[in-house]
C-alpha cells in the first residue's frame, strides 16, 4: 500500500505568502486615497477633491532649488522639481459704477481711478471678491455679487442672455448695460473690525479699471451653481499687474476667507511699475485685435432701435475674442516629446496645468493608467473625472532665463480655443507658486506684445513664516511670527494661517512640534 504524501509545511507557507503578496499588490494598485480640496480649474471649473492611486502617489517633499544650469554660456534655467498640483488664486476686490458713454460708443475706456457713481448704496461694505483671470474672455459677476453691487435690476441689465461655455456644457447669463468696473488687491481691504467681522473697502485710491464695459451677470441659482466672479483679459490687456507671491494676503468677506498674493495694477506706461529681468513672451490670439468692445443688439425695425449690448465686452480679434498665449512650450515623458507647442493659454484663473488630446497622444499617456484624478464640476453643475499624470518635464523658453519643471503634475482635459478647435493645454498657476510675476498687458493693434516677467523667490519651507520676503530659512524671525499668533484661531485679529502648520484651525502645541522639527532648515 502506497504511503500518503505528507505536505511540505515550508512550501505550503511559502505558497500562502506568495499568494497573499500577489493579492496585496493587486489590491494596493487599485487603492484610492481621496483628499478634499477647493481648487479652481480652467473654463470656470471647480475641483472639490483629488484622488490618488496609492501605489503611484509621489512622496511629498520640500522643494529645494537646484543650481541654475547654463545654456550656450549665458541663458540660465530656473529648475523646480515636483511643483504642486494646485497653485495660488489671484483674488481681487471689485466695485462697479454707472460710468458709460453714449449710444453706439462701444469701446471700453481704461480708467486710472474710480469714474462715475458707485452702483452699491454703501461701497465700503458692498463689493465683490473675484479672480484676476486671464482665462476669462469677458468679465463675469456671479449672482451673489450682483446683489451686493445692485446690478440685478433693469437699470443695469440688458434684455439679453448669452451662453457661457465650460468644461461640461454651457449655462445662460445676463448681459449688462455698459458700466464701470474697478479692481484692486486684497491689501485694499480693511480687516480691523475684529474676529468674524467682514472686511471693508475703505481705500479705493489705488483701484483701476474700465468704463463703458458690458459684463456677464449670473442668474439666480437653481438647477445650476452660481458662476465664478472673474475679471478677465479685457481688463489685463490695458494694465501691468504685479503679483507678489512673497506677500500673501488674507481677507474675510461674507463669511468666506480669501488668501492670495498681493496684487497691484499700474497703467501701461507707469514708470513706477516694478520690472524683472527675465520674461516669457506672450501673444494675444487670435491676432489682429484692436479694441475691447461689446456688440450692440440687432435692429428689429428702423423705428425701434435697441443699442443695448447683445454680448459682453471682449477683446475683438480676427472673428473671435482674444486671450493670452505662451509662445512656446516643450514637454517630455520618457522617450516621448511634444516640442515648441504654441497653443498653450496662460490662465491666471486656473490653479492646475492642463494638456489636451494632441499633447497626451504625443506623450503616449494612457487614460486608464492615471496617477491621480480630479473630478471637475463645470458651470452646469455636472462633473467629469479628468485623469492626472506626473510627466518628466515641462520647459518654457524665456528671455533672461528659461523655466523648467520636473516631475510635473498635469491634468488631461480638452478645452476650447478662442482660435477655434481645442487648446494644446493651459499653463496654470501651480507652475508659479515660487515666483513673483509681472503681467504686462498689450497686443492690441500697433501696441507692444504682452509678456510675463518673473523673479524666483525663496521656496516655501515648512515653518518659514517671516514675510516680505520669505528668506528660505527657519529661525528666530519665524519663531517671532509664530509667537505672535500663538493660541489664536481662524478669524481672530492675531490669526496667521501660515502658522497653522498642522491645519487644525488653531495655533497650538501641534504646530509648535512641526516648527521644531524644521528648526534651522534652509532651502539654500
Amino acid at each position: 500500500m502506497k504511503k500518503a504524501h505528507k505536505p511540505d509545511i515550508k512550501n505550503l507557507l511559502l505558497f500562502i505568502f506568495l499568494g497573499w503578496f500577489a493579492f496585496s499588490e493587486f489590491a494596493l494598485a487599485d487603492r484610492i486615497i481621496t483628499r478634499q480640496v477647493d481648487w479652481r480649474g480652467p473654463a470656470g471649473g471647480h475641483i472639490q477633491e483629488v484622488r490618488f492611486r496609492m501605489k503611484d502617489q509621489p512622496e511629498q517633499t520640500e522643494v529645494v532649488p537646484k543650481a541654475a544650469a547654463s545654456l550656450s554660456g549665458s541663458i540660465g534655467v530656473s529648475v523646480i522639481d515636483s511643483p504642486p498640483i494646485d497653485g495660488f488664486v489671484p483674488w481681487v476686490a471689485i466695485t462697479t459704477t454707472n460710468k458709460r458713454l453714449g449710444e453706439l460708443e462701444m469701446d471700453a475706456v481704461p480708467e486710472s481711478s474710480i469714474a462715475g457713481q458707485f452702483t452699491a448704496s454703501n461701497p465700503q461694505t458692498d463689493f465683490a471678491v473675484g479672480i484676476f483671470d486671464t482665462g476669462a474672455s469677458a468679465h463675469v459677476m456671479n449672482y451673489a455679487g450682483s446683489v451686493q453691487l445692485r446690478l440685478n435690476n433693469s437699470t443695469y441689465l440688458a434684455q439679453n442672455e448669452i451662453a457661457i461655455a465650460g468644461v461640461t456644457g454651457s449655462v445662460d447669463a445676463w448681459v449688462s448695460q455698459p458700466l464701470g468696473i474697478f479692481i484692486g488687491g486684497l491689501n485694499l481691504l480693511d480687516q480691523s473690525d475684529g474676529p468674524g467681522a467682514d472686511a471693508k473697502l475703505t481705500d479705493t485710491s489705488d483701484m483701476v479699471g474700465e468704463s463703458n464695459v458690458s459684463i456677464l451677470v449670473g442668474q439666480p441659482p437653481g438647477s445650476n451653481p452660481d458662476l465664478v466672479t472673474a475679471v478677465g483679459t479685457p481688463m489685463s490687456v490695458f494694465y501691468t499687474a504685479s503679483i507678489r507671491n512673497d506677500m500673501p494676503m488674507t481677507a474675510v468677506y461674507r463669511t468666506q476667507s480669501y488668501t492670495g498674493p498681493s496684487i497691484h495694477l499700474y497703467e501701461a506706461e507707469d514708470e513706477s511699475a516694478p520690472h524683472y529681468s527675465s520674461r516669457i513672451p506672450l501673444e494675444l490670439r487670435p491676432l489682429g485685435a484692436a479694441a475691447v468692445q461689446y456688440i450692440p443688439y440687432s435692429v428689429d425695425d428702423i423705428w425701434n432701435i435697441d443699442f443695448s449690448p447683445s454680448s459682453p465686452s471682449v477683446i475683438i480679434g480676427a472673428g473671435s475674442q482674444s486671450l493670452f498665449f505662451v509662445h512656446s512650450v516643450d514637454l517630455r515623458e520618457g522617450a516621448y516629446t511634444a516640442l515648441d507647442k504654441s497653443r498653450f493659454m496662460l490662465d491666471t484663473g486656473a490653479q492646475i496645468t492642463v494638456v489636451g488630446d494632441r499633447i497626451a497622444a504625443r506623450l503616449r499617456l494612457d487614460p486608464d493608467q492615471w496617477e491621480f484624478q480630479v473630478p471637475i464640476t463645470g458651470v452646469t453643475g455636472e462633473t467629469i473625472d479628468a485623469p492626472g499624470y506626473y510627466i518628466d518635464s515641462i520647459q518654457i523658453p524665456g528671455i533672461g532665463q528659461w523655466l523648467e519643471y520636473t516631475n510635473v503634475p498635469v491634468v488631461w482635459l480638452e478645452i476650447s480655443s478662442p482660435e477655434g478647435g481645442k487648446l494644446d493645454g493651459v499653463i496654470g498657476m501651480n507652475l508659479f507658486t515660487e515666483y513673483n510675476l509681472i503681467l504686462r498687458g498689450g497686443g492690441l493693434f500697433l501696441g507692444e506684445d504682452p509678456s510675463l516677467e518673473f523673479e524666483r523667490i525663496a521656496p516655501h519651507l515648512i515653518g518659514d513664516l517671516a514675510p516680505d520676503p520669505r528668506d528660505g530659512r527657519v529661525d528666530l524671525l519665524d519663531f517671532a511670527v509664530f509667537s505672535a499668533a500663538w493660541q489664536s484661531q481662524s478669524g481672530q485679529t492675531n490669526w496667521n494661517a501660515d502658522a497653522d502648520l498642522a491645519a487644525s484651525g488653531r495655533i497650538d502645541l501641534a504646530d509648535l512640534a512641526i516648527l521644531a522639527e524644521h528648526w534651522l532648515t534652509s532651502a539654500f
